[in-house]
């Protein structure tokens, strides 16, 4: 469907009600909505969600430049009878799920858009999709990266031609910057998850995953600034209602859940997201876009130790042969230790966002127990 909107441009939207998610365990109501939030959450009512159309657009768009990731088991005894598959998204081009989003919004710029430049601000996977996309339609790329973005993020995003401006720890210093340097410049800001074209493009993982595994009932995903977590949900509950998505975080980096059973956006310090070896997913709050999509097609976000994530890396390496950044090993470590906060499942997806990895952080990580 498309609308038009009075002085904006015509975009594919629906209005829709909220989502009638699966009952969830621990104090939801049984319409996996917080009693104490039911207010809150009815606003969503109101809210300009993407449609179907506009992740199908994108899935167009974007082929032949993303990759259609595999789905690869993951056999654990403890498992019983159910089948859990990892969505290889470390298996991009980029070694992450962010080309999607980047090529899908790039990818509509104008020429004389194009010839201006585009800009970001990330901690490097974003950085690497857009510095990718960039270079695929000729533009120029500024990268704005914190001073504790991983080197071999920093070098991968230079090797595709992009500029890099660093800027301090906290997510916030970098958008300051990227802002600053788009009205200074006039560069195209290509955001790094709150964006409807981002928002589609990332989406455009969870549609594979019904054409893979048309009976999935269970969907693991990575949420920081929630533009993954909220494509895949809204692209696989307007497909499949019945499918439960479930977001995932570290404890040490928990905004997003805290803003889903609030039912309102909060953003913790960067001292605090910080403090989580997952780089990736450090975002001090929810993207607005995100979150309404998030309220509306999530059934819940868990959190994750940080031993359980490591120890997901391991699970992943060795029994799956896949190589997890932290952030990508999120989802693993919640169906891992977490499964008494899931309903029961047959086949599960767990969404391996990324596998860029520092060789330190793997060392480390492995030489905690060679034998898993």
């Amino acid at each position: 469907m498309v609308c038009h909107v009075p002085n904006l441009a015509p975009c594919k939207y629906l209005l829709i009600q909220p989502f009638a998610a699966h009952p969830i365990p621990g104090g939801w109501g049984q319409n996996g909505v917080r009693w104490s939030t039911m207010e809150t959450m009815a606003t969503a009512t109101s809210s300009r969600l993407l449609t179907l159309e506009a992740f199908r657009d994108a899935q167009s768009r974007i082929r032949g430049v993303a990759a259609r990731t595999p789905l690869v088991r993951l056999l654990q005894p403890d498992f019983g009878g159910a089948e859990v598959w990892i969505k290889a998204e470390g298996l991009q081009p980029i070694g992450s799920f962010k080309l999607r989003g980047a090529y899908n919004k790039i990818a509509q710029l104008s020429p004389s858009e194009r010839s201006r430049g585009v800009i970001t601000y990330s901690s490097g996977n974003h950085a690497q999709g857009v510095a990718y996309a960039a270079r695929a339609v000729g533009a120029k790329a500024v990268i704005v990266m914190p001073s504790n973005a991983p080197e071999v993020k920093k070098r991968a995003t230079a090797a595709l031609g992009a500029e890099i401006v660093e800027v301090g720890p906290a997510s916030s210093d970098r958008q300051r910057k990227a802002e600053e340097l788009e009205a200074q410049y006039g560069y195209i800001m290509i955001p790094p998850y709150d964006d409807e074209q981002i928002i589609a493009g990332q989406g455009t993982c969870g549609l594979e995953i019904l054409e893979d595994l048309p009976d999935v009932d269970l969907v693991l995903s990575p949420v920081s600034g929630g533009g993954l977590l909220s494509g895949i949900a809204t692209a696989i509950k307007q497909s499949n209602s019945a499918v439960r998505v479930i977001g995932v975080e570290p404890e040490l980096a928990a905004d997003a859940q805290e803003s889903f059973r609030s039912g309102t956006r909060v953003t913790w310090p960067a001292d605090k997201t910080t403090r989580t070896i997952c780089d990736g997913l450090r975002t001090q709050s929810l993207g607005e876009r995100n979150f309404e999509h998030i309220r509306t097609y999530v059934d819940d976000i868990i959190t994750v130790s940080e031993a359980e994530i490591r120890s997901a890396m391991r699970t992943l390496l060795f029994n799956a042969r896949l190589t997890p950044e932290p952030s990508g090993a999120a989802s693993a470590a919640g169906i891992l230790f977490h499964r008494e906060q899931l309903l029961p499942f047959r086949k599960a997806v767990v969404v391996m966002s990324g596998g860029n990895v520092e060789p330190e952080v793997l060392t480390s990580v492995l030489s905690e127990n060679p034998a898993r």
